[in-house]
């Protein structure tokens, strides 16, 4: 037998070392599909504690609970899904730590939230190649060519107000009015609420409806100073883009002055929920609502399963409200791309996720949405919503759905 002795130099042994490391290391880079143990992540970025904390609230809740949900259920083919998640307080400077960090720690797919972040992160996001679903709507998000791996589960604000006009005229007609009414468009003074003013003028100015926008001060105590001007300004429809808290303020000061009889309200989405009920009371009978995501009071079957498993964990789906509906659902979609990358065969990674996006036709919110389509010339999930009204302190449809573009 020939014995062979190999001598083991210091460098070899440091070689191997670093070789061992590179090799651990590689388990762990952004597209290989997640942590160790298996487990596929997602990032999320929440506004807990910012301005726009009150609808953010139950929409991050809707995020984390599906996640909770789905991995009940056995998660994607066995494998759990890691939600990492951090409240950036609606600072833009925050959100881009968060979203680095989280980006560093192996995250395949991300859910935003605001505006300003989302259209901050853009460049990362298309650099980073990681499929980025938000809970802001802004037409910007939608550039190919900037924002190509951002994609928009709900109706854009933009299509949210020209479909809110477009309702206005027809309504205006119906009551037996001669002529085209005037619309003021009040929002949160933010890209958030500044998103759609550029189309929903251009289409009102298409359509012969005069038309202004106005911004409503942050932190406010009373709006009649801007209800004043929509007044002088023979405002008959008003939308409104922002959140619960400060349209509660609005439609109070509305409602002392009697504005509420000759103005008709209509709150695009981020105002058009359960908390502006409470918020607001009787001030928000008869009250439009131009809704993307429908209301627990407007049973659908896509909110059964949403409501046993809140009833499991002692609540309702009463209680939580249509903005919970709204993360539960983005969430799911972007659950559903990430399930057809792994069926896919493809190493799991922010590009196999968002080529399985954007195989998606018709994807069935079971009645929530309309069905979401995505392809590789346009994330615009669909372009179509209904309208509802609050009756009884509660928000009933009073609209198919109406397309922004027939």
């Amino acid at each position: 037998m020939i014995s062979i002795r190999i001598k083991v130099t210091a460098p070899f042994c440091i070689f191997v070392f670093f070789s061992a490391v590179l090799l651990a290391m590689s388990g762990c880079r952004k597209g290989d599909s997640g942590s160790a143990d298996g487990a596929i992540k997602i990032g999320a970025l929440f506004d807990l504690t910012g301005p726009t904390s009150d609808v953010g609230a139950p929409y991050a809740a809707g995020l984390r609970d599906f996640v909770d949900w789905r991995n009940a259920k056995g998660g994607i083919n066995g494998r759990k899904l890691a939600l990492l998640s951090g409240d950036y307080g609606y600072k833009v400077d925050r959100a881009e730590q968060l979203y680095t960090q989280h980006i560093q720690q192996g995250v395949i797919a991300f859910q935003g939230w605001g505006t300003g972040d989302t259209e901050a992160l853009r460049a990362k996001i298309r650099a980073d190649k990681i499929p980025f679903m938000s809970a802001s709507y802004s037409t910007n998000l939608l550039d190919m060519k900037e924002a190509p791996y951002n994609f928009l589960v709900g109706t854009s604000y933009s299509d949210q107000a020209i479909i809110a006009i477009r309702w206005a005229i027809d309504h205006w007609k119906a009551s037996g009015k001669e002529g085209t009414p005037k619309v003021a468009l009040l929002h949160h003074d933010s890209p958030f609420g500044q998103s759609p003013i550029a189309d929903a003028k251009a289409f009102a100015g298409a359509n012969g409806v005069a038309f202004t926008s106005l911004p409503m001060p942050r932190g406010a105590t009373e709006l009649v100073a801007e209800l004043g001007r929509v007044k002088q300004f023979g405002g008959n429809y008003v939308l409104i883009q922002n959140v619960s808290s400060p349209v509660a303020v609005l439609l109070k000061d509305a409602r002392r002055q009697g504005l509420h009889q000759s103005m008709t309200f209509i709150c695009l989405n981020w105002c058009a929920g359960e908390l502006l009920l409470e918020l607001a009371g009787d001030a928000t009978e008869g009250l439009f609502g131009a809704m993307p995501f429908t209301p627990p009071s407007v049973p659908v079957p896509g909110h059964q399963e949403l409501a046993k498993w809140l009833e499991k964990q002692g609540s309702t789906l009463t209680e939580k409200g249509v903005h919970y509906v709204q993360g539960w659902w983005t969430q799911a979609v972007m659950v559903a791309g990430i399930e057809r990358a792994v069926e896919s065969g493809k190493t799991l990674s922010g590009e196999s996720v968002r080529q399985a996006l954007e195989t998606m036709n018709n994807f069935d919110t079971q009645g929530v949405t309309t069905p979401i389509t995505f392809s590789p010339t346009s994330h615009r999930g669909n372009d179509s919503m209904r309208l509802f009204q609050v009756k009884g302190g509660k928000w009933q449809q009073i609209s198919d759905y109406i397309k922004a573009e027939p």
